[in-house]
């Protein structure tokens, strides 16, 4: 099966997230899973650490912004919203899990 957006052939996940998403927009470098989290799961320790570096990015991003950079400051704003996201895998592994127990209820 092919996948297209648009009329480009999406040929693997990161050019799909890319295209789909519009995850391209941030600058190389920034990683997108410290802002929305990994597709694995993560101690509460490793949550915290992640979520604390993630808001000292954005604050940085947003500083940027206010001192004239207004690319930096789109960033913080979408690095900002991927924090209020979830990915797709981790979500629906959750739905699996909540439908079993209430099923079983």
């Amino acid at each position: 099966m092919r996948t297209y957006i648009g009329t480009h052939h999406v040929l693997n996940a990161i050019e799909f997230a890319e295209l789909a998403l519009g995850l391209d927009e941030l600058p190389a470098g920034i990683d997108r899973d410290l802002f929305r989290g990994p597709l694995t799961p993560e101690t509460a320790e490793e949550r915290a650490a992640r979520l604390d570096v993630a808001r000292e990015v954005i604050a940085e991003l947003a500083a940027e912004g206010e001192a004239g950079d207004e690319v930096a400051g789109w960033d913080a704003l979408y690095a900002d919203a991927l924090t209020r996201t979830v990915p797709f895998l981790r979500a629906a592994r959750t739905a699996g899990r909540s439908a079993g127990t209430e099923a079983a209820a």
